[in-house]
């Protein structure tokens, strides 16, 4: 008898349909064949499967049993079709009313005793049930949680294939997961850090209200101890907080990884920091069958790189694609994956190796060439597209001693919110919706200077040798400026402002 089972493929971030087809014959020599393009851990479900029906007591005759999994000419990978198989089995045995399979999907990885683990890339086999409108979906319990969070269908829990098998055949009843959004979402705005713990550093929080309004990269310059990274781990609390969309993108990028840790869903927005001694692969992703990398996991949030020059210096120049087009491509000669990498850049490095470099209170020991070699790490085209350059001093014990920091993150976030809005209506009909993408012609359209600007823009470019880059950040920096001022028109100040956010430009270094 033939029996057809649906199952998911993960490509990215989204699952496509796999339809497991099979044949169980008993004429011929007894046999097992899987066709479809199977990898190594597809292929070994075989001895899963058959073990774990073995120890479940079900009996599957010597016959020739052929299993294709469509469509043939992509490649599977992952142990989740595990369950589709088992399933698929039993219905070619008659045990299972084909039926009942027609409006469900299947996907979970057998032990030996039958009990079900989990597997990646849940939420986006639940994304692809409500969009080819298949009702139900049969997970491993630790999965379930994340998928429920996709309305239309109702997903199922599974601990044990008996417990499955039973509801299938009508002996026992499950009831689908239900997980309550509302509360989850009712959480964004509770943080265990606030700004208002900040004390000092009013220029550096001022760089960081601009960054955030118009989603520009940000580089902080300092001395050890100054707070670099306090105010870094800080940034997303006063980012817009995410809609659903947002939130269900992020997590599907989780969820493909392994990493929602039995959370249901990404309410807030991401911080990632990884340590200097990551690899390019680790970075961007990779692997022979390619997995987000940190620029992808820091979608729509932020990515902090401290101790900049300190990565090595191939690993920062693949930075220069995603920060561009806000996603990685990732070729193998067996495929082609982009990942969404959408990210805020926040970087923070020392003046030199010692970090004293200018300090008027400490001495800088390091040498011209120790200087020159700490420099070299950043090339110009990588800090071209780093937008403000924030210098950040220690902060005085007059401030210290002060008990509260000041201005908090949701007053931040409230004057930020209403910047993105003003972004939001002017571009709206564009490709992008902040001004930190704003380049060609919709530069000159949305950026228009008066005589006296241009003037004033013209003398900075040519004092200070800026690159056509810098001179197109400065604009857009402006453009937040007056946007977070409510000013429809860029004025001397904004530009003076935006300048000074430039200092590498200035040859700070």
């Amino acid at each position: 008898m033939l029996a057809r089972v649906k199952s998911g493929l993960l490509i990215g971030i989204d699952a496509h349909l796999v339809t497991l087809e099979i044949d169980l014959s008993k004429s011929g020599i007894p046999s097992f064949r899987m066709v479809g393009l199977p990898e190594g851990a597809v292929k070994e479900s075989k001895d899963r499967v058959f073990t774990a029906l073995k120890n479940l007591g079900f009996k599957v005759p010597s016959c020739r049993i052929t299993v294709n999994l469509a469509p043939a000419d992509v490649k599977k990978e992952g142990s989740s079709y595990d369950l589709p198989l088992a399933v698929g089995i039993l219905c070619a045995l008659e045990k299972i009313s084909p039926t009942i399979l027609e409006n469900a999907i299947f996907a979970g990885e057998l032990s030996l005793n039958g009990q079900l683990q989990p597997i990646p890339g849940a939420l986006p086999l639940a994304v692809m049930a409500r969009e080819m409108k298949i009702k139900n979906l049969y997970l491993p319990r630790k999965n379930a949680i994340e998928a429920s969070v996709v309305d239309e269908i109702d997903c199922y829990g599974i601990d044990s294939f008996l417990d499955l098998i039973e509801s299938l055949s009508g002996k026992k009843s499950l009831n689908p997961v239900k997980t309550n959004i509302e509360d989850l979402w009712s959480d964004r705005e509770k943080f265990l850090i606030d700004f208002e713990e900040v004390k000092g550093q009013s220029h550096a929080k001022r760089a960081i209200e601009i960054a955030a309004a118009g989603a520009h990269n940000l580089l902080f310059i300092g001395p050890p101890g100054s707070g670099k990274t306090m105010l870094a781990q800080r940034i997303p609390t006063v980012l817009p907080l995410l809609e659903f969309d947002e939130a269900l993108e992020v997590t599907k990028i989780y969820s493909v990884s392994g990493l929602l840790q039995d959370r249901p869903i990404i309410i807030n927005r991401p911080f990632r920091a990884p340590h200097h001694t990551i690899s390019d692969a680790g970075l961007i992703g990779g692997g022979r069958y390619p997995l987000p990398g940190e620029v992808s996991l820091a979608h729509k949030g932020v990515l902090f790189l401290d101790e900049l020059p300190e990565f090595k210096k191939h690993v920062l120049e693949v930075l220069r694609q995603p920060l561009e087009d806000g996603k990685v491509t990732i070729s193998r000669a067996s495929m082609t994956i982009t990942y969404p990498a959408e990210f805020m850049l926040v970087a923070a490095m020392n003046p030199c190796p010692c970090g004293y470099l200018g300090d008027k209170k400490h001495v800088c020991i390091c040498t011209p060439a120790q200087i020159q070699r700490y420099k070299s790490k950043l090339s110009g085209p990588l800090l071209d597209r780093i937008d403000l350059h924030v210098e950040v001093s220690a902060v005085p014990y007059e401030e210290l001693k002060q008990k509260k920091g000041g201005v908090s993150s949701k007053q931040m976030r409230d004057r930020i919110v209403k910047a993105r809005n003003l972004q939001k209506q002017r571009y709206k009909g564009l490709p992008f919706s902040t001004n930190s993408k704003l380049s060609g012609k919709y530069l000159s359209e949305f950026c228009s200077l008066g005589t006296k600007e241009h003037k004033f823009l013209e003398n900075a470019v040519n004092k200070l040798g800026l690159s056509a880059r810098a001179y197109t950040k400065i604009l857009r920096i402006a453009r937040t400026i007056a946007d977070l001022e409510q000013s429809p028109i860029i004025e001397l100040n904004h530009l003076a402002e935006a300048i000074g956010y430039r200092s590498l430009d200035r040859n700070y270094l």
